[in-house]
């Protein structure tokens, strides 16, 4: 998860255990979320959709995310 001007946004990615971080283990694997992050996105859903030559991971939250602000972000001064 990152922000920057379109605020918060979700990824997957390999990680060290932090001390503001919420672990929920599920099918043998540890997903670790910022608790700030949490409590802005609410539940969040990794689901491993497969179509095709078309697979992946989609993540949802309960809460709408994005959406924050800054007309200068390409600039770098904002974000």
């Amino acid at each position: 998860m990152n922000g920057g001007c379109s605020g918060i946004a979700l990824g997957l990615a390999l990680d060290e255990f932090k001390e503001n971080d919420k672990t929920h283990t599920e099918g043998g694997l540890t997903f670790l979320v910022d608790e700030n992050v949490l409590e802005q996105t609410g539940e969040i859903t990794v689901e491993f959709l497969e179509n095709g030559s078309n697979s992946g991971f989609s993540l949802t939250s309960e809460k709408p995310i994005g959406g924050g602000g800054c007309a200068s972000c390409g600039s770098g001064d904002c974000c």
